[in-house]
This record gives C-alpha cells, structure tokens and sequence, in this order.
C-alpha cells in the first residue's frame, strides 16, 4: 500500500506561489513528492521561490533509493489570477506538465481599515484576489479534473477571520467568510466525482503580508496577549502541514471541511 501522506507522481499548482504561505505551501508539497508549479504576478519572486524548491528538490534526490519515483519538478507561470484568461492558460499549461491533481489557492491580500473610511476600490481589489481569483482557480482546475476523469484535491486559503469578525477587517472577513461558503458548496458538487475541496483557515501568521500590522506593538499585544489562547503566531510550517494533509489520500475521507489552524482563536 502507497504511503497515504506522499504524493509522488502527482503534479500540485499553487497560486500565490512566490511569497510567504503559497511558498511554504509548495516546499511542503514538493518534500511530499509532488512537482510543483508556482503562479503569482511578481517573476522575482516566482524564481526565487523556485530556487529553494529546487535546492529542496537536489536534497531529497540523494536521500531517495534506487528505483524510486524520479525527484519532483518545479516549474513557474507569472500570471495574474484575477484574470480569467489568464487562468485558464495557467490551469492549460500545468496540466500538460503533468499529472494536475493538487491545487492550493495561495494568492491573496488584504487592506485593513475602519468601516466608515473604507474605500470601495479596497473593497473591490479585495474580493477580487480573495474570492474571484480563488473561484476562478477552483473552477479551471475542477473543468480539468472532470475532463480527465480523475480526482483530485482542491485547499482554499481562508482565515480564522472565515468563522468570526474583527475592528477594521470588514472586507477580509467578508471575503473569507466567502471562500468558505465556496469551500462546500463545491465539496458538495464535486464530491461523488472524486475531486475533494477543503480550506485552511490560520490565525496570524508572520509573512511579508502581515509583518507590517505586527510591527505594531499594540495590536501585537493584542493578538498574543488577549486574543490567542496558546499565545504564540502560527507558523509558515504549521498552516503547511494542515495543506499537505489535506492534499495527500491521508485526508481520503475529507471534504467540505475548514480545517482551523489559529491556536484556539475561534474557539471562544
């Protein structure tokens, strides 16, 4: 019997692939054996994240025995999500890479403010990247699956602020809470056709995203000290794990689900 947890073989297309969370993501994957393709606008970042898969890649290449399944590939698409046409070229090329089986929607922003100033262009570039891209992803990929007649598994990236509110985060809120409402209703549809959906939902965690809020002393004493139980910011490997776990067969009985990793932050 295959290793539940692997993914050898397989290929995983990650949007939001250059920085922070969609990164991890993809060394997560790709340390399961799958290949990889990264998806964001910035090329800078795309190579830069693909060299340390890559370096990853030449590590377990001489960990891996004779015989084995052949190391996995990386390879990089600058496109920008939001874009239809532009989806489905990503979706088109990496499926002709591959075995397209994996996809985690990593792309995603956030403009943080108080409700009576918000600008309705945040509002807008907000759901456009957090929910129109994220769709956009899930129904390319999900069209590809179907077409092949295979399954496959899908992971969102929603929020503990998919589940509860928060000063200044109307737009965030309302655009997670839309991911996950997106998450079931596209477990429930694909399900019998073997295509699972789930999402992670993580608290804070430190990426290039979020270090400009926790630079701030007071509402990172805020976070720590009144909001998170454990006490502590969620790691780029903790929310990485969860998305390998609902990725690979480990996960073969999961669908529709919201999978939290926020330190007990929705729990009271």
């Amino acid at each position: 019997m295959s290793d539940p947890w692997r993914l050898d073989g397989q290929l995983a297309l990650v949007t939001g692939g250059g920085r922070g969370l969609g990164r991890a993501c993809a060394l997560e994957l790709a340390r399961a054996g799958a290949s990889v393709v990264l998806v964001a606008r910035t090329a800078t970042e795309l190579e830069q994240a693909a060299a340390e898969v890559r370096a990853l890649s030449d590590e377990l290449r001489g960990d891996r025995p004779s015989g084995a399944e052949p190391p996995p590939l990386v390879s990089t698409l600058v496109a920008d999500v939001t874009q239809e046409s532009e989806v489905r070229r990503v979706v088109s090329e990496a499926s002709a890479l591959g075995d397209l089986r994996v996809l985690v929607t990593a792309a995603g922003t956030n403009r943080p403010g108080p409700i009576r100033d918000y600008a309705a262009s945040d509002w807008d570039e907000l759901f456009a990247l957090n929910v129109r891209a994220t769709f956009l992803a899930c129904r390319e990929v999900g069209r590809d699956l179907l077409a092949r007649g295979v399954g496959g598994s899908i992971v969102t990236m929603s929020s503990q602020m998919g589940s509860v509110g928060y000063p200044g985060r109307v737009a965030y809120c309302a655009t997670k809470h839309a991911v996950n409402g997106m998450t079931k209703a596209m477990a429930v549809e694909w399900a019998r056709e073997g295509i699972r959906v789930n999402a992670v939902a993580p608290t804070f965690v430190e990426t290039p995203l979020t270090r400009p809020m926790l630079a701030d002393p007071e509402f990172r004493a805020e976070i720590l000290e009144r909001r998170l139980p454990t006490g502590k910011l969620a790691q780029l490997e903790d929310v990485a794990h969860a998305v390998r776990y609902l990725a690979c067969g480990a996960s073969s009985s999961v669908t529709g689900h919201i999978l939290s990793v926020d330190g007990g932050w929705t729990a009271w």
